[in-house]
């Protein structure tokens, strides 16, 4: 059951340090669970768990690849490893070892890409990850979830922990927007129907699900009533809910914090393109590299804000 916030605010907790409490206290229960790191333990807050656990961590040095084949041979011996990392070093510089060493193998490693899109913020294009989803949904039965805030991170968490396989956690380090109550349950992938409506379907996960949001609440104000799915599940997707949300609206806007080049608009129209072709409209990068910026400067350069899915619902709703 799925409890919703009653207003749009910040979690009062960093993500990051959500991440390292809840990974304590899965330590506590399972022996097996360890945490790499490729010397960022200070950017994810791992100090309490290395301090709680210290033969549980490592840290594998600015060595990603090989912190990747480290966790590999780790699972392989029975243990659950933890690997941590930017989004764009656990992903694109670390790629081969990731789709072999874990995805191929069929070995149990759950990587922990930090800084997701403009989340990265100051350290700027090079550290900017728009194609990182991209990369991890080709990874066969790879899973690929972003947290919508602390709540569904402790779950996928726990889940991962428990769920044999190549999970792909994408992670934003700050103060992400309060979605859901404590008392609330997902399951992997499922979409979360946070509003209801019969206009038009805007999906979404992550930072952009509180864009969403206030899309549809200026939407609302327009007499254009709104359904909102958090897609906070990419890979696998949620197939039901796609086809429901296109039979029952008729029109479908997809919004994310990546390239629209291989990310939830491609897997959502490839499920409307052989189940229920209709009208649809991206908002996502439109691909090109990162820049340098603060995280709202960075939104409207990309075009990643509410009033971007306005005009695209709009957009899609002349098409209807």
């Amino acid at each position: 059951m799925i409890k919703l916030a009653n207003n749009i605010d910040k979690e009062p907790i960093e993500m990051r340090k959500v991440y390292t409490a809840t990974l304590i206290e899965l330590a506590k229960e399972n022996e097996n669970i360890v945490a790499l790191d490729a010397d960022l333990m200070s950017a994810i807050a791992m100090g309490d768990f290395a301090k709680t656990y210290p033969d549980r961590f490592i840290n594998c040095g600015i060595q990603e690849a090989n912190m990747m084949g480290v966790a590999a041979g780790m699972s392989a011996t029975g243990k659950v490893p933890f690997a941590h990392t930017f989004a764009p070093f656990a992903t694109r510089r670390a790629y081969d070892q990731l789709f072999l060493s874990a995805g191929y193998a069929e070995l149990n490693v759950k990587v922990v890409g930090s800084d997701p899109g403009i989340t990265a913020q100051l350290n700027g294009g090079t550290h900017m990850p728009f194609e990182d989803v991209g990369l991890m949904r080709l990874i066969p039965n790879a899973v690929v979830v972003e947290p919508t805030d602390n709540t569904v991170l402790k779950f996928v968490l726990k889940e991962a922990a428990k769920t044999y396989g190549l999970f792909y956690i994408r992670l934003s380090r700050k103060n992400s927007t309060k979605v859901y109550e404590e008392g609330s349950s997902f399951t992997i992938g499922k979409a979360n129907t946070i509003r209801e409506g019969n206009d038009v379907t805007i999906i979404a996960y992550g930072i952009m699900v509180k864009e969403a949001l206030l899309a549809a609440n200026i939407l609302k104000e327009q007499g254009i009533e709104v359904r909102v799915l958090d897609m906070f599940t990419i890979k696998p997707i949620d197939k039901d809910a796609v086809i429901k949300a296109a039979k029952e609206t008729g029109a479908i806007v997809t919004t994310e914090n990546h390239n629209i080049i291989g990310g939830l608009g491609e897997a959502v129209a490839a499920v409307l393109a052989e189940n229920a072709p209709i009208p649809m409209e991206r908002v996502g990068v439109n691909d090109v590299f990162g820049k340098v910026g603060t995280q709202d400067y960075l939104a409207k350069e990309f075009n990643l804000t509410a009033d971007e899915i306005v005009q695209k619902v709009k957009k899609v709703l002349e098409r209807k």
